[in-house]
């Protein structure tokens, strides 16, 4: 961990406090959202499909706004969005804890969606901004900082949420309060056209050079509507492809959330066996990621051109539901070493396997977008390749929850896992196509000197 701290400590002091900064998100986050749907069946008697429905809206709010966000980030600049996302979430939070009626329940679910697509899109961009040609090793050590708040933040919530749910609203609340003056007081403004000096600076007349070009198509881009710019995004055609190929990682990295859990419980139970199990399963995730995302990055980066790193990363997630196949063969029995050997270990190995592969994939993948962008727009890059990806987990948690249901009741319990390796194995392929045939190349660069973009 030491390390991890001194590699933070060689990048700009923004971003520093941008990774902090989603640390403190995601532990605000997820010490309140994991206990969100017991408190609304629970504490508040909702029938199930009322909970379902405020659940939905939170994460349509989200995903269907990623793209508005990141316009918003481009044309705004990246600290106003973050400091609106974060005072939204502070809203929606406390309201959460307040509020007993179905409205306001989804009023403050609808906020707390839209926060994250106000803030995130643009931390992204405004990380990719400042850390330059070292995006994919600060991306790395951001996966470490957004991993750490998702282990640590269930566990306090836990705590908070055994004296009352309000209280934990409340104090996540608080959190993302202290976050937002923060941001206001230490956290410069960055636009989308900002960039940081570079080691080897040019000559005095390319600088001015420089700046001038940035204020001009600054000034051209202001001009731009709104939908001239997402018609010209849509038209990047290499990025439309990435961003479906990539739909495969986000479905295969959530079943962490979704489908590992439930065969742990079905094969362990309901009880203490089964809660320990999960517990110990999201402990292997994410510290795993912390002890070794920035290892393997440089890893990579030595040996591995960025297509052939995602897609590995993906074929590895996709092999990680292997293991899973084990207990659909073999008779697991009721207690005993065996049960914790059918039960709990091949989830476990899955979730780490899932955790390695992504550890592989995301810092290239953040990359990627940047690169595909063309260093243009590139908050909105982001919000269009969330939202993509976002429509791509519905669906997949849909079908993977239903294969599971249907699977098992047909007595075929290893055909979920056979299509999860498939999907894997495809995205996999897709990607290494893409790489192969050169379609993760960026487009032509803008050379200040030129009068008309050049290639590379």
């Amino acid at each position: 961990m030491k390390g991890v701290l001194a590699q933070v400590r060689t990048y700009p002091r923004s971003v520093q406090l941008l990774m902090v900064n989603q640390f403190t998100i995601n532990l605000g986050f997820y010490m309140l959202m994991p206990y969100l749907a017991q408190h609304l069946s629970g504490s508040l008697g909702l029938a199930g499909w009322t909970v379902g429905l405020i659940l939905g809206v939170r994460n349509f709010s989200q995903q269907g706004m990623f793209l508005v966000g990141g316009t918003l980030a481009d044309r705004l600049g990246y600290k106003p969005m973050i400091v609106s996302g974060l005072v939204l979430r502070i809203v929606g939070f406390a309201t959460l804890g307040l509020v007993d009626s179905i409205p306001a329940l989804l009023a403050a679910s609808s906020a707390t969606g839209l926060a994250g697509a106000l803030f995130n899109p643009a931390v992204r961009a405004y990380v990719s901004v400042e850390t330059g040609e070292r995006r994919v090793d600060a991306f790395a050590l951001f996966n470490v900082f957004y991993q750490a708040g998702i282990l640590l933040g269930p566990l306090v919530g836990m705590l908070l949420t055994g004296v009352d749910f309000s209280v934990t609203c409340l104090v996540a609340a608080g959190i993302f309060a202290v976050l937002s003056i923060v941001q206001l007081r230490a956290l410069p403004a960055r636009r989308a056209d900002d960039t940081q000096k570079s080691p080897n600076p040019r000559t005095a007349r390319s600088a001015r050079l420089t700046r001038r070009a940035r204020r001009g198509r600054h000034a051209k881009r202001a001009r731009e509507s709104v939908l001239s710019q997402w018609r010209g995004i849509v038209a990047n055609r290499p990025f439309l492809l990435f961003s479906a190929a990539m739909i495969g990682f986000y479905v295969l990295q959530f079943q962490v959330y979704l489908s590992l859990p439930l065969e742990v419980r079905r094969l362990g139970g309901d009880g203490e066996f089964g809660t320990a199990a999960v517990a110990v399963m999201f402990a292997v995730s994410g510290l795993s990621t912390i002890l070794f995302q920035t290892r393997v990055t440089a890893w990579c980066k030595a040996r591995m051109e960025p297509g052939q790193a995602l897609s590995r990363g993906l074929l590895i997630m996709g092999l990680a539901f292997v293991p899973l196949i084990v207990p659909t063969v073999v008779p697991v029995p009721d207690s005993g070493t065996g049960l914790w050997l059918l039960a709990a270990a091949p989830p476990t190995l899955a979730a780490f396997l899932l955790a390695v592969g992504t550890m592989i994939a995301y810092p290239f993948e953040m990359d990627t977008i940047v690169r595909l962008s063309g260093d243009r727009l590139v908050a909105t890059h982001y919000g269009l390749y969330n939202t993509i990806c976002g429509v791509g987990i519905t669906l997949g948690n849909l079908g993977t929850g239903a294969a599971l249901d249907s699977a098992r009741a047909a007595g075929m319990a290893a055909i979920p896992w056979l299509t999860l390796i498939a999907l894997g194995i495809a995205c996999a392929t897709a990607l290494y196509g893409l790489h192969r045939t050169g379609r993760l190349v960026p487009p032509p660069v803008f050379d200040p000197n030129q009068p008309e973009p050049v290639k590379v």
